[in-house]
């Protein structure tokens, strides 16, 4: 017979821990996370000990795991329910806040002290009016900012609480299918062939799961939205440059609308004093940011992405995205920098013209390349236009030193069909996270967590 629980959480990041922890607070429940990939402990990336190009771990070490993309994450805590997600839109903006300062008060019980960065000032209102001058909007938010190092630590305290509680936790343990009846949840397949049955089921798959729950989603019948495409580069350059912003605001967030294509462009996970880093999602080896409390580099990075929506006949963002990071890893076996200057005079960079620059590239086993030939030509105006009006916020952007890493997507586009609850048309199927759509960073994604623990907690009474 199939082993039986409660409840079934599919995914241990942000938004299964969260949930779980809610769950495991009333004892005697028979509460099961699943994770595809390895426990915390076992996460190291091969080749950034080795200093190799990506090896392609499946599933990669980065993204997923226990506590999923935000354990090697900048570890930054964006208080606001500007930023981050959908949740405000179906909860309402006083419920998320609320949520928010719950999601904040379980990190800093877990030994979370990090500072908190730009809340509004006389100095944040001078940046947002010089930022207007460039046609950019600055959109300010509380940042609490605990460090690449610290998360890992505090994740690992959640784990250890949930162990204590009696929540069975598999890792390396990927889950194959959802099972229903008659429209109702009725537990998960998982990839070994064994079935495990509960009345309640969350799935919380994360980034490196969006592809997979989208397949399930078609499967059994569930309604699919698209999020617009987040596709860009990730910009690397003397710290200096940014530091009257981050100083500040840590993780200053730009919006712009380019004056050719008016698309949306914006600036994404800023890593002062950080580190570019490669991943595998989607299949694809993408490029990423982190930043160390104890281990800074003279170097800023930050992500620019280009927001794209598609209509009839083409609706697949996910797959869009997959293609043209695929270009990349083609041309340049993994990741491509360039040279901004370079990339503005048509040319491609080599390891000769990157040698001569002031800027020291974090991710040692990026190739030189052309972004150029990468790229559609819609997205690099956009990427263009967009340093240019910030290089007027912050003098220095645009120097043909700067490094350019392609590409960066985020692979989140697919939106299931929630009630407030979280629910799915499938009865007794609760979603959260970056992976059902509904969240894009750590505190939404755990608060949708707690979102439908609540749901779930009440139906088991």
């Amino acid at each position: 017979m199939p082993e039986a629980y409660d409840a079934i959480i599919v995914g241990a990041g942000p938004a299964g821990i969260f949930a779980a922890l809610a769950l495991s607070e009333k004892p005697g429940r028979r509460l099961l996370l699943l994770e595809a990939g390895l426990d915390l402990e076992h996460r190291s990336c091969p080749s950034r000990e080795r200093g190799l190009s990506c090896v392609q771990c499946n599933p990669c070490r980065l993204t997923s795991g226990w506590g999923g993309s935000g354990a090697f994450s900048d570890g930054k805590l964006t208080l606001s329910p500007e930023v981050g997600g959908h949740l405000a839109e179906s909860l309402g903006r006083e419920p998320v806040e609320a949520l928010i300062h719950e999601v904040d008060d379980t990190f800093q019980r877990f030994g979370e002290t990090g500072p908190v960065y730009g809340e509004l000032s006389d100095e944040i209102e001078a940046w947002q009016k010089r930022s207007a001058l460039a046609g950019l909007r600055l959109v300010t938010s509380p940042v609490r900012h605990i460090g690449t190092e610290r998360t890992g630590e505090i994740l690992a305290g959640m784990r250890s609480t949930l162990s204590e509680r009696g929540v069975e936790i598999r890792t390396a343990c990927p889950v194959a299918a959802l099972l229903t009846d008659d429209d109702r949840v009725s537990g998960v397949s998982l990839a070994d062939g064994s079935d495990l049955t509960a009345p309640v089921v969350l799935v919380a798959p994360g980034r490196g799961g969006a592809d997979w729950l989208r397949r399930e989603a078609e499967r059994i019948g569930l309604s699919l939205a698209h999020n617009p495409v987040d596709l860009g580069v990730r910009v690397e350059l003397p710290a200096a440059v940014m530091e009257p912003l981050t100083s500040v605001l840590y993780e200053p967030k730009f919006l712009y609308y380019s004056s050719r294509f008016d698309d949306k462009v914006r600036t994404f996970c800023v890593c002062p004093y950080g580190e570019v880093v490669s991943e595998r999602a989607a299949e694809v080896t993408t490029v990423n940011g982190h930043s160390y409390a104890a281990r800074p580099t003279p170097n800023t990075n930050f992500a620019i992405l280009v927001s794209k929506s598609f209509t009839e006949p083409f609706d697949d963002p996910i797959a869009y995205g997959q293609s043209v990071a695929r270009l990349a890893n083609l041309l340049g076996n993994g990741v491509l920098v360039q040279r901004l200057g370079d990339l503005e005079m048509g040319r491609r960079s080599t390891q000769e013209r990157l040698s001569r620059g002031i800027v020291t590239p974090t991710l040692k086993e990026a190739t030189p390349g052309d972004l150029g030939l990468v790229f559609p030509y819609r997205h690099l105006v956009n990427i263009l236009e967009f340093l240019h009006a910030l290089d007027e916020v912050a003098p220095g952007v645009c120097s043909r030193h700067t490094l350019l890493y392609g590409v960066e997507a985020k692979f989140y586009s697919s939106r299931l069909q929630l009630d407030e609850n979280l629910e799915t048309q499938v009865h007794n199927l609760f979603a959260a996270g970056d992976g059902a759509g509904i969240t894009r960073g750590l505190v939404q994604a755990a608060a949708s967590g707690l979102v439908a623990a609540a749901e779930m907690d009440r139906r088991l009474g």
